[in-house]
């Protein structure tokens, strides 16, 4: 049995032989004149432009066909869930279920947007409030500092000013 396979694989993978010519094909070939050949060289030119033109006639004829079979298909898809009764309340189930769907994720997402800015706004809130107090103490304390300093410069002016000015009668 193996050998059948090996023998039928190794006469498929043969290559033929080159075919040859015939004295009598080259002679027929060289016998031929040029006006022929340039006869037979303008059918394929004409032939090839008319596969040219007919390819593009072909395509302009098809192009919006194929487009409106496209478009065709398109609202057959979009119509059919609305054909039967059935199928309308499980179409309009479906669309229940999404906009359901969608307002709970829009009510989660302002929600959380709410949280934060309530948070964020209350931080800023707690920030402001500790400088203003932070401030508040160091001008109260700049204040007592600057008020001690000038009753001191007060005192002892009025001291200077009672030595030299002799009491009056």
């Amino acid at each position: 049995m193996a050998t059948t396979a090996k023998s039928t694989s190794t006469n498929s993978t043969r290559t033929s032989k080159p075919k040859q010519t015939t004295p009598k094909q080259t002679a027929t070939t060289a016998s031929r004149s040029d006006s022929s050949q340039v006869r037979e060289g303008v059918t394929k030119a004409r032939k090839g432009a008319v596969a040219i033109v007919r390819e593009s006639a072909e395509r302009v004829v098809d192009l919006p066909v194929g487009a409106a079979l496209m478009l065709r298909d398109r609202v057959e898809d979009a119509i059919e869930p609305w054909t039967t009764d059935s199928a309308r309340e499980r179409e309009l189930k479906s669309l229940r279920t999404q906009v359901t769907r969608e307002l709970n994720r829009f009510e989660r997402r302002g929600g959380q947007a709410r949280r934060k800015a309530t948070q964020r706004a209350r931080s800023t809130r707690n920030r402001v409030e500790r400088e203003v107090k932070s401030r508040r103490r160091e001008v109260e304390k700049t204040v007592r500092q600057n008020r001690g300093k000038a009753e001191t410069q007060l005192k002892k002016a009025r001291t200077t000013v009672q030595e030299r000015i002799p009491v009056l009668p």
